[in-house]
């Protein structure tokens, strides 16, 4: 009998990729999802995290659970009101689900929760972070902080915990990388800002690759930093976006200003800089990226 994937925020992304991997490799796939509808092949269940209320069946005989949800970061305006959306969509989830865990006494195999590499801080320079460093103190990281906090909430009830500290996940339907390649498209490729600040990165398969993993082996436990290694400077990730589109990059960089002119606060997503190492994946770990490379991460992504 095929065993039950449990994902929230299986409709996004990250959530799509990982659907299909986990279906080729003869899992059940379940969401949990706000408004029910029919997605083939998998098994939806409705929950309302401000009531309260997951549905019936949901959660029993989950062997994994894998928690994805989480208002966009970079989807609009950070008003006040958009940051305690961000917030509590992946936190309140999270201590929803564990509370319905403890209350109807269902053991799981594994709980894979994401996580964001902005958990070092926005915008750290040339500061190399492993999983040992610590944290940071603005707007995002205490996202961050209270998101990992939340998932420890199921780890308190004996169920293995890996948390994913993801940085820019690399693919052409959607996410980051369409938005900085649509200007390279019209032939209008430049850096944003300084140009020097780091990206840290993942081509989605190996993402999904890596969730399948933690999930999988027991060895995979607390928090890794799932990016590739090195990262690139907003400058170079423009150089190569421009060249895997064929594409000219002959305009001066985008001022800073300019870009927090029309984003507000949200600019410190893009022009932050935040350099991030994969030290445990590295050290503790046998996994191999199928695309360790920039410039081939970036030739693939475009050629789907």
């Amino acid at each position: 009998m095929a065993q039950k994937v449990l994902i929230t925020g299986g409709t996004g992304l990250i959530g799509k990729r990982l659907t299909t991997l986990l279906l080729k490799k003869g899992y059940e796939v379940a969401y949990l999802i706000r408004k029910k509808s029919n997605i083939p092949f998998v098994k939806v269940y409705e929950w309302n995290v401000k009531n309260n209320y997951i549905e019936a069946g949901a959660l029993e005989n989950t062997a994994y659970l894998i928690h994805l949800a989480g208002a966009g970061v970079a989807d609009q305006k950070w008003t006040e009101e958009r940051k305690k959306e961000i917030f509590s969509s992946r936190t309140d989830s999270i201590e929803l689900i564990s509370r319905e865990l403890k209350k109807r006494n269902i053991s799981l195999k594994s709980f894979v929760s994401a996580s964001g590499s902005s958990y070092y801080g926005e915008d750290t320079g040339d500061i190399q972070h492993t999983e040992m460093s610590p944290s940071g103190k603005d707007f995002l990281s205490e996202v961050t902080i209270e998101w990992e906090k939340s998932a420890d909430s199921v780890k308190q009830l004996g169920v293995r915990t890996v948390k994913l500290r993801t940085g820019i996940v690399l693919s052409n339907d959607g996410g980051a990388v369409p938005k900085m390649a649509q200007p390279a498209k019209f032939g209008f490729g430049a850096p944003l800002g300084s140009g020097k600040q780091w990206l840290s990165w993942i081509h989605i398969d190996d993402l999904c690759r890596l969730y399948i993993e933690c999930m999988e082996k027991d060895s995979w436990e607390g928090a890794y930093n799932a990016v590739a290694f090195p990262p690139a400077t907003n400058e170079d990730f423009t150089k190569h976006i421009c060249k895997a589109l064929d594409k000219p990059q002959w305009l001066p960089n985008v001022p800073s200003f300019a870009l927090r002119l029309v984003f507000g606060e949200m600019a410190n997503v893009v022009l932050g800089s935040n350099y991030v190492i994969n030290q445990r994946i590295k050290d503790e770990t046998n996994f191999k990226y199928e695309f360790p490379d920039l410039p081939e991460a970036l030739k693939d992504v475009f050629s789907k």
